[in-house]
């Protein structure tokens, strides 16, 4: 039993450090993803402000400057000038696809110009990996000189999708792991050997629980396995009432299912075995469960 204990005790370590592992490790991991987001949000802001700068010198200004670039929302960033500006569509439309065709994660993106005083949108449009699903609208007109913002909403795809799917990914598989610990470390229903390899008296009756054998007056009576782990849990707490709930838990839960009359089927062969001494009986307890009375 103690080497089983050992055993036990040794495979919940292992399991417990190899959760710690798997945890240290997503956290470094997803520390490193960030870092990777962060270069390449860096990377687009420099981009969005190079669409500003474009925009600009379209409109005939090479002095004023692009106010930095801000980012309103995950995967949404707004430019903004330092002065009013004019500007046609299709200029922006071909700007803004040449530039962020340099952005490997922005294959689809939304664009909307904004007017500063009420936000409302002045222009925008619809670009798309699959060209056939751009939404383009209002080429060719020119919109008057104004004061305006530029918000670009970018769909979520690369490194943020990446890394959803690997931290959504490895917390699936950490549960899993510490399911499988848990469960490891659940008690189970020992076996007879295990929990008393020597014999029991139950008044003149030898209990052999590791040979599932009773003795009764000379004779050997064979029991089957969950005879014997039924009797033992009643020879381990003699003159002592059982609930039926614990039986029922203790006897079948680890197979799964627990049928009612099947522990009645049970206690019922026990009894016919242990008939011979007239000194020992398995007694029900009415409303609470059974007892094993071992007389004097």
């Amino acid at each position: 039993m103690s080497e089983s204990r050992n055993l036990l005790s040794g495979k919940r370590r292992y399991l417990l450090g190899l959760i710690l592992f798997l945890f240290i490790s997503l956290i470094c991991v997803a520390f490193s993803i960030t870092g990777g987001d962060d270069f390449y949000t860096a990377r687009r802001e420099v981009l969005l402000r190079k669409i500003g700068d474009e925009l600009l010198t379209q409109s005939g200004d090479n002095k004023s400057r692009v106010l930095p670039v801000k980012k309103i929302a995950e995967n949404e960033y707004q430019i903004r000038f330092e002065n009013e500006l004019t500007f046609q569509p299709d200029s922006l439309v071909n700007t803004t696809r040449r530039l962020l065709a340099k952005d490997p994660l922005a294959s689809d993106y939304v664009v909307n110009v904004l007017n500063c005083g009420n936000s409302s949108v002045a222009y925008g449009y619809a670009i798309a990996n699959n060209k056939k699903d751009d939404i383009v609208a209002c080429r060719g007109r020119v919109q008057p000189k104004g004061c305006y913002m530029v918000n670009i909403k970018f769909k979520p795809t690369g490194i943020n999708t990446a890394k959803n799917i690997y931290v959504l990914g490895s917390l699936s598989f950490l549960a899993f792991v510490g399911f499988i610990f848990f469960r490891s470390g659940k008690p189970r229903s020992a076996a007879p050997g295990a929990q008393n390899p020597g014999m029991l008296t139950l008044g003149s009756v030898l209990f052999d629980a590791k040979n599932r054998q009773l003795t009764i007056n000379g004779k050997t009576i064979d029991l089957t396995g969950t005879e014997t782990r039924l009797l033992l849990i009643f020879a381990l707490s003699p003159n002592e009432t059982i609930e039926r709930s614990r039986l029922q838990k203790e006897i079948w839960e680890d197979e799964g299912v627990i049928v009612g009359r099947s522990l009645d089927m049970f206690i019922s062969k026990l009894r016919k075995k242990l008939e011979p001494d007239p000194n020992i009986n398995i007694v029900v307890i009415r409303g609470k469960g059974y007892k094993l009375e071992i007389s004097a």
